[in-house]
């Protein structure tokens, strides 16, 4: 699924009144037959409602779905913000419309006006908020913003037009106040901003309406950003063959693990095998060889030399080398250790991979932090797995710069050194250096324990050994992550799940009967929710 900035949209409405010649009375009649559609199906006990707008083309959609109501023989209040000499455009033409119905209507250009009105709608049983859309750009004042406050204290159920009014539709921040809504239904295409943090915990349900937009004026690849979605990854889905064998299920390499931290590596190579690489060999510091013995049974194996007691240094280097010939890809990092040994092996070893597809996580990029520019040798064929600390050391910016724009601070890093990168967090981003942002649907505190990384960096690298290319595998370990945990916690709730134990719903998802048959087509519904 598609989703688009505000301007991103703005361009999609204009092309398609004057390229495709659907007017701007024509798409707004669409929006409002369609948002009415959702509330009578949610909302069949509804018998007044009343409905908030402003003097744009949102509160035009209001407008015109007031008309829509009283046709159904609901009860119906126009609670306008400003006087209806304001009104410009498709908005003024819809004003008029309702005029002719008498549908009633409240003017609140003054605060002395906000006490009786309070009164009245405190009896209606939906609220519909169409004040503000998706132009919004500065903070909510004066009577929008004490018209958001009267909605979000009264205790009725809130329906928010197009986008919760006061919520950023690109950055998902509330911008000074915003709507508190129990349902979003919103046009064309999902907003960034609806999606991410925090602005999905304003959007509450969130429905997308048709309104007849061609699919040929949507972003191109490389603008846009998408929701990931089982249909659209179901093709990615490596060939498993009757007649396989390990060998053409891909032969991996781990470096991972130090003294403390070998779970990291057991997780990694777990998570590899259980994406169905054929076989993982697991490179770890000689002293911990025979803990690893008996943890992995289904891996392999090599003792390195060490650096630092317990961890690995340059010394491993022409063995490493060595390990890599005939392998498939290799991941790095996981529980590797800040040593400097370590972190003189991986700049050194990075430089001299020659074409081996990789994922780099946790300690193989805190070796990368000083040193960013290595990753250009790797263009085309990396994939870096950061959480937001990570990320902060490799771009030099703040976690607070990089969580507040999540998705461009990931696209620029991936696009400055053609490498996939994967922003990890709530709404992990995935970009694609060539082509668009990927956003997981998924995001559930399930995921937020030690050792979920290090299935995750497994996952990714078991695609890869299948043959997938760098944004297949990231994109499908990524989704596959975040399914398990969901899993586990609508089995067993969101507490106490082991790192561990996402490992085990693996296969069965990947081999769920019908979970990857949704994929779109070109008969794609005129209304459908967005389950995040």
């Amino acid at each position: 699924m598609i989703l688009t900035t505000a301007s991103q949209m703005k361009q999609l409405d204009q092309r398609t009144m004057e390229e495709f010649g659907l007017s701007g009375p024509v798409l707004m009649e669409n929006a409002a037959r369609g948002a009415v559609q959702v509330i009578q199906s949610l909302y069949p006990r509804a018998r007044s409602i009343a409905v908030f707008c402003g003097k744009g083309n949102n509160g035009g959609d209001g407008l015109a779905m007031a008309r829509y109501f009283q046709a159904l023989g609901l009860k119906v209040k126009i609670v306008l913000s400003g006087q209806k000499s304001g009104l410009k455009g498709d908005a003024a033409l819809q004003s008029q419309l309702t005029d002719k119905l008498m549908i009633p209507l409240t003017e609140i250009d003054e605060e002395s006006k906000f006490p009786a009105l309070r009164q009245e709608i405190s009896q209606f049983d939906l609220l519909v908020d169409a004040l503000l859309g998706t132009g919004l750009e500065n903070e909510v004042q004066g009577l929008f913003r004490n018209l958001i406050l009267l909605m979000n204290e009264l205790p009725i159920p809130k329906i928010s037009i197009d986008i919760p009014s006061g919520l950023s539709s690109d950055s998902g921040q509330p911008l000074g106040f915003c709507v508190q809504a129990d349902l979003t239904i919103t046009f064309g295409l999902p907003k960034v901003g609806q999606i991410l943090f925090p602005g999905c915990r304003f959007v509450g349900r969130l429905f997308v309406v048709d309104l007849g937009i061609p699919s040929s004026f949507y972003p191109v690849p490389i603008e846009r950003v998408e929701l990931l979605e089982s249909g659209i990854l179901a093709p990615l889905l490596p060939k498993r063959d009757p007649e396989g064998h390990k060998g053409s299920y891909g032969h991996v390499l781990v470096l991972a693990g130090s003294k403390g931290k070998t779970g990291a590596a057991a997780m990694t190579c777990l998570g590899a095998l259980r994406a169905g690489a054929g076989l993982v060999t697991l490179g770890i510091p000689e002293s911990l060889n025979p803990i690893m013995e008996i943890k992995l049974t289904e891996a392999m194996t090599e003792p390195l030399p060490e650096g630092e007691p317990g961890s690995l240094g340059p010394e491993a280097l022409s063995k490493i080398q060595s390990l890599c010939e005939g392998k498939k890809a290799l991941a790095i990092g996981p529980g590797l250790s800040a040593s400097s040994g370590t972190t003189a092996l991986v700049k050194a070893l990075l430089g001299q991979t020659r074409d081996l597809p990789m994922v780099i996580d946790a300690d193989g990029l805190n070796a990368l932090a000083d040193h960013p520019e290595t990753l250009k040798t790797l263009a085309g064929r990396a994939i870096i797995t950061p959480h937001p600390g990570e990320m902060s050391r490799l771009s030099k910016q703040s976690v607070k710069e990089i969580q507040a724009d999540r998705i461009n601070t990931a696209r620029a890093f991936s696009r400055k050194y053609g490498i996939v990168v994967v922003l990890k967090g709530a709404r992990t981003v995935i970009a694609d250096p060539e082509g668009p942002v990927y956003l997981n649907p998924v995001a559930h505190s399930v995921l937020a324990s030690g050792g979920t990384g290090d299935v995750l960096t497994g996952l990714i690298l078991g695609f890869l050994a299948q043959g997938s290319s760098p944004i297949e595998a990231a994109c499908l370990g990524v989704f596959l992550h975040g399914q398990a945990g969901a899993l586990l916690a609508q089995e067993r709730g969101g507490q106490g799940i082991l790192a561990s134990e996402l490992l085990e719903k693996i296969p069965g998802l990947i081999s769920k009967k019908g979970y990857w048959d949704c994929a779109e087509t070109e008969s794609i519904p005129l209304i459908r929710e967005i389950f995040l």
